[in-house]
């Protein structure tokens, strides 16, 4: 319930202030918020499975967003932040297709 709270909150909040991502940090942004993805449906999957720990969470979450804003940093600094930041959704995108479907596989026993 916390969560959902949360969420409301953070929406209200988003729509009143109008944040606006500074220009240096805008090719990090949507990477940031798929890695952030990857973490929440992990943790919904071991929600699911009875193993969800809120510390592993946590790090896992903070994890998955510096990894993969500094892969994406290394792939601008080296010329081929374009590649890296494909690649970085390619995995990620690929963790969060196999998370939702064991949430899938639990929820509707299918």
């Amino acid at each position: 319930m916390i969560a959902v709270i949360a969420l409301i909150a953070g929406v209200v909040l988003g729509i009143v202030f109008h944040p606006t991502v500074p220009a240096a940090l805008q090719p990090y942004l949507p990477i940031a918020v798929v890695a952030a993805l990857d973490a929440v449906f992990g943790g919904v999957r071991a929600k699911l499975d009875g193993i969800f720990d809120d510390k592993q969470f946590v790090v896992s979450f903070i994890a998955n967003v510096v990894v993969a804003a500094l892969i994406v940093y290394l792939g601008d600094q080296l010329g081929v932040g374009g590649q890296l930041s494909t690649g970085v959704v390619v995995v990620l995108g690929v963790r969060i297709f196999g998370n939702v479907a064991a949430i899938r596989r639990h929820l509707f026993r299918a």
